[in-house]
């Protein structure tokens, strides 16, 4: 808590969306200026994962976690896992109680349209809608979202602010990067002065300590529009100047992911480990490689030979209730928890058996499979054992039940796990991360160290929201290769060095 002498930290943050870097020289920007003199203007390029597009670039601006974990990859937000990884205003907000604001008059980041809102419980909220998507129009909107924040930032105390202003990006889209788009740009620019006009006339500004931010999403081709990769579009950028932040070029060059994770640094606020952004305050150094903290192990499909008996289970259970299972079920299955086969089997067969009846039958019915003896995969055990005497200590995270992963347990060994996660143990099962995120806590350790083996879609989505690196060896479904991620044909080709190399 902050003393009498101590200055009253406050945060503002504007985001101007759709501003090209490279032209902000041929553009009057005095206000922008400033913030940088007080501290820096820097680029941010856009990671080959992230599309050059609004919605995942916003939503990885104010969560401080990229794509693969927010799970927003358009200007739909449908399919998001914010409810995971919320924006800083929601977190300070519910966590903490503090005052937070949000104003602009962009749908999805505001309102439950088109997957959204992004920003799902700021303290206060202004949505201000442009009459029609015109060029017009957007400045008239961005006029009067700007003259709300500066009537709150005057009138009430909010301990951080994000205001939006959308007419720069659709003067790109309409009109191209021409004189309309340059003045668009300015005008952009005197509202930010507007903003830090109100900033500065608080009457208790003297004890106040206020971080400022200016942020863009992305560029813009010379044509108008953006979504690929040149390096207009893909080139974003950040201003910020605070009492934390030393004038000149930053130590290392920002990245989107770092706007939120400064945020909670300028109020003294100290992140969460288990919140596992993937930002860093700008002022920080690169964080140090902590090396392989743990390597956590699914089950089904990745240490025992368990997934053929789990289908037979799922075409058993549906043959008795007059359907066929075939290869366009399995993603539904494979992988898949009690709860959501059960759902899926449910659906398939025309609801001819409640939910919890189906869910008896499949845990009952793979229960008696496995008891029989399901056979380790090749190479699990010699895996286990070699990290073991490495001393990296090993995770079990299972969408099977308790039931039978300590079936499965008996088998393997239960000393080999210093963790064990079954279905219904979190309040979500695989595809979300709640599995991966509790073995982490458990452990006490970053997921972000961490590797995940696997062999699903489902356990792989579930392991890189956590953030976890992962190993995967398909089962049943292909799955390609990607950032962050190693496929392999068999698990006989890992071994501990390989897995530490994954978390580098």
């Amino acid at each position: 808590m902050p003393t009498s002498a101590s200055p009253r930290r406050r945060v503002l943050a504007v985001g101007i969306d759709g501003v090209r870097f490279d032209l902000l020289p041929a553009a009057a920007t005095p206000h922008l200026d400033a913030v940088a003199a007080a501290g820096f203007l820097a680029p941010i390029e856009i990671d080959d994962t992230t599309p050059t597009m609004s919605g995942p670039c916003w939503t990885t601006i104010v969560t401080g976690v990229g794509v693969a974990r927010h799970g927003v990859h358009g200007n739909h937000f449908g399919g998001h896992r914010l409810d995971v990884f919320p924006d800083f205003t929601t977190r300070l907000a519910r966590e903490d109680g503090r005052r937070t604001f949000v104003a602009g008059g962009w749908d999805p980041l505001l309102l439950a349209r088109d997957g959204g809102p992004l920003f799902a419980a700021p303290a206060r909220l202004s949505y201000i809608a442009p009459r029609a998507d015109t060029c017009e129009d957007w400045q008239l909107c961005d006029d009067q979202v700007t003259a709300e924040a500066v009537h709150v930032l005057g009138t009430d105390d909010p301990e951080v602010s994000f205001v939006y202003l959308g007419a720069v990006d659709e003067t790109g889209h309409l009109r191209g990067c021409g004189p309309a788009y340059l003045r668009a740009i300015e005008r952009a620019d005197e509202r930010l002065g507007r903003l830090l006009a109100a900033v500065r006339a608080r009457p208790a500004h003297a004890q106040e300590a206020w971080t400022v931010i200016v942020v863009t999403d992305h560029g813009h081709r010379d044509t108008g529009g953006h979504g690929g990769r040149t390096r207009e579009e893909r080139t974003a950028w950040v201003a910020c100047c605070g009492p934390d932040v030393a004038a000149g070029p930053p130590a290392r060059r920002p990245r989107l992911e770092d706007v939120a994770a400064h945020v909670y640094a300028a109020l003294g606020r100290a992140a969460d480990p288990h919140w596992t952004l993937d930002g860093m305050p700008f002022c920080a150094p690169a964080r140090p490689d902590p090396g392989l903290q743990a390597v956590f192990f699914d089950m089904d499909g990745t240490l025992v030979d368990t997934e053929p008996l789990w289908w037979q289970t799922a075409e058993a259970v549906a043959r008795t209730l007059g359907h066929t299972l075939t290869e366009a079920d399995e993603p539904a299955v494979v992988g898949r928890s009690i709860a959501d086969t059960a759902d899926h089997v449910h659906t398939v067969t025309g609801g001819r058996s409640t939910v919890e009846e189906i869910g008896r039958d499949l845990l009952a019915g793979f229960h008696e499979r496995v008891a029989r003896g399901p056979r380790p995969m090749a190479g699990a055990l010699e895996l286990l054992d070699a990290l073991a005497s490495d001393g990296v200590p090993l995770g079990l995270v299972s969408a099977s039940h308790r039931s039978v992963v300590d079936v499965v347990l008996a088998g393997l060994g239960p000393h080999r796990f210093a963790v064990t996660v079954a279905d219904g143990e979190t309040p979500r099962s695989k595809p979300h991360p709640d599995p991966y995120l509790a073995a982490a806590r458990a452990l006490g350790v970053d997921p972000r160290s961490c590797v995940a083996v696997e062999d699903s879609p489902a356990g792989l989505a579930s392991a890189e929201a956590a953030g976890c690196s992962v190993l995967v060896v398909p089962h049943a479904l292909p799955i390609p290769p990607a950032e962050g991620r190693l496929v392999l044909d068999r698990l006989t080709e890992a071994d501990p060095q390989l897995l530490r190399s994954l978390v580098r």
